[in-house]
């Protein structure tokens, strides 16, 4: 495997001073993925070998306490629960992004103990999963994550990437159902970037009152419904 790497960040990891790790490639096609590149890319586009990965975190013991392995989708490779397994034996602390579509594996990530954190993207309502992911019939696979996550063995977020013209305030109370009794859940307005899946698109944020109007949908199944970057 090759890697992308962001040698520091307060912001990726909660509670930890972190290097992001990312992965290419991904199984699912939202269209308003600001990965594009990690999405379509191949390995040989990545900068880090994983000797040169694993070199760069030897030197940050002391500087680093967190390492936040991402994409693209990091369950996609079968490499993926080894890579974890080393980082967690270097002493760090792992924290895994993952689209939920891997249960069986996210599954054994957690029982092995190598994983301290999973952040799971939640797209859209079930009825909208479909469009929203850009794939059919992931939802019954998401949901499997879901009530893994929510047995509590792992810390644990989910969150959703709010989209004007893919998210309405109706898909939130379905949602809602979907996690609810999660402890955490985070609901992030869209950002425009230059490295869009479909940068021909014309998805924008959603304004604060819409914004608002969602997380109170959301909130009589999870209370601790938050906004996150607002």
């Amino acid at each position: 495997m090759r890697f992308g790497l962001r040698k520091m960040t307060l912001l990726d990891f909660p509670g930890r001073v972190a290097c992001t790790v990312f992965t290419c490639g991904c199984n699912f096609r939202c269209p308003f993925c600001h990965n594009a590149t990690l999405v379509r890319g191949s390995a040989d586009d990545l900068e880090f070998s994983e000797e040169e990965l694993f070199k760069f975190l030897g030197s940050r013991k002391r500087l680093l306490d967190g390492v936040a392995v991402t994409g693209g989708e990091p369950l996609l490779h079968p490499e993926t629960p080894e890579l974890l397994r080393k980082i967690k034996d270097l002493g760090f602390a792992v924290k895994l992004d993952t689209n939920g579509s891997f249960p069986e594996v996210l599954e054994k990530v957690i029982g092995s103990g190598c994983v301290d954190y999973v952040a799971v993207d939640i797209k859209s309502s079930p009825a909208r999963y479909d469009r929203v992911c850009g794939r059919e019939g992931m939802f019954e696979k998401v949901s499997r994550t879901i009530a893994l996550l929510l047995a509590g063995k792992v810390d644990y977020e989910f969150r959703t990437t709010v989209v004007s013209g893919l998210h309405e305030v109706e898909d939130f109370p379905e949602l809602g159902k979907a996690i609810a009794g999660a402890k955490s859940y985070f609901l992030q307005n869209f950002k425009e970037t230059d490295d869009l899946l479909e940068p021909w698109s014309t998805f924008a944020s959603v304004d604060r009152a819409t914004l608002d109007k969602m997380l109170a949908a959301v909130r009589p199944f999870v209370p601790a419904a938050a906004l996150r970057g607002e």
